[in-house]
């Protein structure tokens, strides 16, 4: 059974709801497709430490402040589960949870969005299905050799998983030092921290505040054509969240730069000296989650979908927000998705008005 609307957004996340707000306010008729059975996005899959870069009032989605959690300073990520779960009550949006989309496809001037439990037939599509549900994993020499433990951050939860174990954490973002640091500070757990080039901290004043406004200027340089201020990445890699300062401070984060090989039972380094582990978390980023759009043949030679702003160049009843700054300043964020969400909604509303 095919159902007719004019928005199919899917990801029922932080930029889906955003979206949702957006297109709202536009008066469509539309709904979102999320793979999860429960609200929160990837924030409910999130490890137990994780706090938020910045304080509630600026990690909130458009028409509704974050309200502060009691005791903290930066939220968790329950916190933020709890948010997103009266967000999307407080406005009604239109989510199907436990509905993963399978395809898009290009129909008779409409886009059909197929699921297993139906199909709609949408004059646009948001995507906003992020990255967490694609994690990326490098090829490194030997990882397929070692019978410790292997996970990436997705699969990461506490340290109590990890006492008396020797831990090699791979990854030089926030992430890498965050679980680090958590693994670190438990006192129980030998661990190994690794990255590719010496970590780069930002300074301890500096939290996502601050980086959503120097991501914000950065893009309008570049719209304005003034050259490129570098943004985030000229500022450094990791935020020095209270965890990672701390551990920082205590001498608990000295990186090793990478090793060369996995053995069997650990890692094998530059100088062919050989470190014994129990277990490697691979803290070593994501990458979008597009397959559902593979059926319009958009993406270029190296596997990214040209876009203007949020609209797909080669189709544009397409928009994609939420995945980071070529979607967007900031739009993988809390605060910086609201903008893009509400230009891909303002520029729907006119392919609509002229189609």
């Amino acid at each position: 059974m095919t159902q007719h609307t004019d928005v199919v957004v899917v990801g029922g996340g932080q930029a889906g709801l955003a979206a949702g707000y957006h297109l709202r306010r536009q008066g469509f008729d539309f709904v979102i497709l999320d793979a999860d059975a429960a609200p929160g996005g990837s924030w409910q899959h999130m490890w137990d430490s994780l706090h938020l870069f910045s304080p509630a009032e600026h990690s909130s989605l458009p028409g509704r402040l974050m309200p502060a959690q009691a005791g903290e300073t930066y939220p968790d990520a329950g916190h933020v589960v709890e948010y997103l779960t009266e967000y999307e009550k407080r406005y009604g949006l239109p989510v199907l949870h436990g509905t993963r989309v399978d395809a898009v496809r290009r129909d008779a001037g409409r886009l059909l969005v197929e699921t297993e439990s139906g199909t709609w037939r949408a004059r646009a599509v948001i995507s906003a299905t992020g990255t967490w549900s694609r994690p990326f994993l490098p090829a490194v020499p030997g990882r397929s050799a070692f019978t410790g433990r292997q996970l990436h951050t997705v699969n990461y939860r506490s340290p109590a998983d990890f006492a008396g174990r020797r831990v090699i954490v791979v990854g030089g973002g926030n992430s890498g030092a965050q679980i680090a640091a958590d693994l670190s500070l438990a006192g129980d757990v030998g661990v190994t921290w690794v990255t590719q080039r010496p970590p780069r901290f930002l300074p301890d004043d500096i939290d996502g505040r601050a980086l959503f406004d120097v991501a914000t200027a950065r893009r309008r340089a570049l719209d304005a054509g003034r050259s490129d201020t570098g943004g985030v990445a000229s500022l450094g890699d990791i935020v020095a969240v209270p965890p990672v300062r701390a551990a920082r401070d205590a001498g608990l984060l000295t990186a090793k730069p990478m090793f060369s090989r996995l053995t069997t039972d650990g890692v094998r380094w530059a100088d062919d000296s050989h470190e014994g582990a129990d277990a490697v978390i691979w803290c070593t980023g994501f990458r979008p989650a597009l397959s559902h759009l593979a059926p319009l043949q958009l993406r270029g030679t190296r596997g990214h979908i040209a876009t203007e702003g949020t609209r797909a160049v080669d189709e544009p009843r397409l928009h994609l927000i939420g995945y980071g700054d070529w979607t967007g300043p900031a739009s993988a964020t809390l605060i910086g998705v609201g903008r893009p969400a509400r230009d891909a909604a303002r520029e729907i509303a006119a392919l609509c008005a002229r189609n």
